[in-house]
């Protein structure tokens, strides 16, 4: 068991309830922190290879798998670095299984029209460009994959609904979504799933952020939203982590361009054709 900014994980556990069948060739963005390095350690543990992708060095937080996990060192808002990669990535493991996008940053927080353009611009960048820049670079090693490929991304707060002070995630986040639904679409010849993941509120350094930004500048129903969450521990990463483990198990196979909440949807109890309903679990405009 180990512990990450106040919550508990436990690691190579059998406690999920969809593990993935067999053996993985996964690139993973942001797994040098928070959901990214968790989601990685316990793929990790599950014997599979993820070649971790992050702005800064993370060889020495993966000492345990000199096997398994490989590295690069990459902003993933730079399209040329991520590119090179893909060659690298390529020319050493000849396939991939699964991409995983998981960087992300909170970035520029306060009123919209008095907010830092270039600060709102880059968290953008980051965000939604990002995560397109990860699947473009990274979706054609699928070519030699033997199984169904899986794509994952991540939604958050202001994905669905509006979340004042936060535009600049909130508005990455929705592109991220439609992003998703639209390739969903696109690729569905390929036989790639592609979905986007709510993991909840869960206790990580955006929840610290916010804590730090103070009420003045986040506003005071998210401050104190944040330091209730603080004090209670904040939801189930357990959850989040089933979910993204059942996305990528052949369970899953099918369930394309959805957006489901880890804390609320009940993705492992229900029939599978309901989760492939075009209508179901997407950004729709509803009518009275």
């Amino acid at each position: 068991m180990r512990h990450y900014n106040g919550y508990r994980v436990i690691l190579g556990s059998t406690n999920h309830k969809q593990p993935v069948s067999r053996k993985m060739k996964i690139v993973i963005t942001g797994s040098n922190t928070g959901i990214g390095r968790i989601l990685s350690e316990r793929i990790l543990h599950d014997g599979h290879h993820v070649w971790g992708i992050a702005r800064s060095e993370q060889k020495n937080k993966y000492l345990d798998f000199p096997d398994t996990f490989e590295t690069s060192m990459c902003d993933v808002s730079d399209w040329q670095e991520l590119e090179k990669i893909s060659h690298t990535i390529e020319s050493k493991w000849r396939y991939i299984d699964a991409i995983i996008a998981c960087a992300g940053i909170q970035g520029a927080i306060g009123r919209t029209l008095t907010i830092d353009p270039i600060q709102w611009r880059d968290t953008v960048n980051i965000n939604l460009i990002g995560t397109f820049n990860t699947i473009r670079a990274f979706n054609s090693l699928f070519k030699d994959s033997t199984r169904r490929p899986k794509i994952i991304c991540f939604s958050g707060g202001g994905g669905t609904k509006a979340r004042p002070q936060f535009s600049a995630y909130g508005t990455s986040k929705t592109g991220i979504i439609r992003l998703v639904e639209t390739i969903a679409k696109e690729e569905a010849d390929r036989g790639i799933d592609i979905n986007c993941v709510a993991p909840g509120a869960i206790n990580t350094r955006l929840t610290d952020e916010v804590i730090l930004k103070g009420p003045s500048l986040v506003g005071e129903k998210e401050y104190a939203a944040a330091i209730e969450q603080k004090r209670q521990g904040g939801q189930s990463i357990d959850k989040t982590m089933d979910l993204i483990l059942w996305l990528l198990s052949a369970k899953s196979d099918g369930v394309s361009g959805k957006i489901l909440s880890a804390q609320w949807d009940s993705w492992d109890s229900q029939n599978i054709e309901n989760l492939k309903n075009p209508e179901l679990y997407t950004l729709r405009r509803t009518t009275s």
